[in-house]
């Protein structure tokens, strides 16, 4: 009888020194970047980190720098599931803008006022065409003369675009004298990375966000059920909707030849409406989430087409 006993214990240990570095090397890969499966608003895991998000930050909105610490480091975590170590690219060009915006304000030379404007514009959209447009001109440049271009393996950080925008509004704003620049590069990074509009818009500009970063967040009860209705809506756009008509529109756009004239027309009129409700309920979901969060993103999409 102890010879099972022990033979039983030996089994029970190994299963479970099996079963605890399986659940470590899972927590482990959760820390890591997944370019292939990016954190998005419809996936299960987003909602997961979002209900254990919520009560922290409710529980902070009265203490504005613990705040902003706690929301920047989530959004900057949320772009490093889906983009890796290119979260720090937005840091430092963030930087760099900030205190461009700063020196731009507080100058009275208009020329150095405008050699700051432009080494913004420079920076900002250079890192933007460098990741967008690289080998799109090298491979203009190797069909010219004739050359064999290998393409370049340059994935550009999800989001980019939007916060790149965000970024030059800013600064173009500041120039302008349409708004006064922020004294706190944390205030600002807030904006720039702020989770929900980070990576597919809608795209909020500083001058209607930042008035909104107070040093006591008040959420009605009226914003989080309507960010609540909000994300729900986007969320059938997205998620059934725009992934339904995928489902078809790539069947019969992959493959034209096959299909009659009449079944190309449904198709493209299909990923119309898909093009639309994809980015309609991402927006959605932002917008929602923002609700509940105590701001206001403004609204997107009322005219694409």
């Amino acid at each position: 009888m102890p010879k099972y006993y022990n033979r039983f214990l030996e089994n029970a240990m190994h299963g479970l020194s099996f079963d605890i570095l399986t659940m470590l090397h899972n927590l482990a890969g959760f820390f890591l970047p997944d370019p292939a499966q990016p954190l998005v608003f419809s996936s299960g895991l987003f909602w997961v980190m979002f209900i254990i998000f919520l009560p922290v930050y409710a529980t902070l909105r009265y203490r504005r720098t613990q705040l902003l610490l706690f929301v920047v480091a989530f959004s900057l975590f949320f772009f490093f599931k889906s983009s890796g170590w290119y979260f720090l690219l937005m840091v430092a060009t963030a930087w760099i803008d900030w205190r461009l915006a700063q020196f731009i304000a507080h100058s009275d030379n208009a020329l150095h006022r405008k050699w700051a404007l432009l080494a913004s514009l420079a920076g900002s959209l250079g890192v933007l065409v460098a990741f967008k447009y690289t080998n799109f001109f090298m491979q203009t440049w190797s069909a010219l003369v004739r050359g064999n271009f290998q393409p370049w393996d340059i994935v550009a950080p999800i989001g980019l675009s939007f916060y790149t925008f965000r970024t030059v509004s800013y600064v173009v704003d500041v120039y302008c004298q349409r708004m006064e620049p922020t004294r706190s590069y944390l205030k600002y990074l807030f904006f720039l990375s702020f989770f929900p509009c980070l990576i597919a818009g809608p795209i909020v500009r500083a001058r209607d966000f930042l008035p909104q970063v107070k040093p006591h967040i008040h959420v009605s009860e009226e914003q989080i059920y309507g960010g609540f209705l909000r994300v729900m809506v986007g969320v059938v756009k997205k998620a059934v909707v725009a992934d339904y008509l995928a489902q078809y529109t790539s069947i019969v756009l992959g493959n034209p030849v096959g299909y009659s004239g009449f079944e190309q027309l449904m198709a493209t009129l299909g990923f119309t409406m898909q093009l639309y409700c994809d980015f309609s309920g991402y927006s959605d979901m932002a917008i929602g989430i923002g609700s509940i969060m105590g701001f206001n993103l403004g609204e997107n999409f009322n005219f694409p087409y």
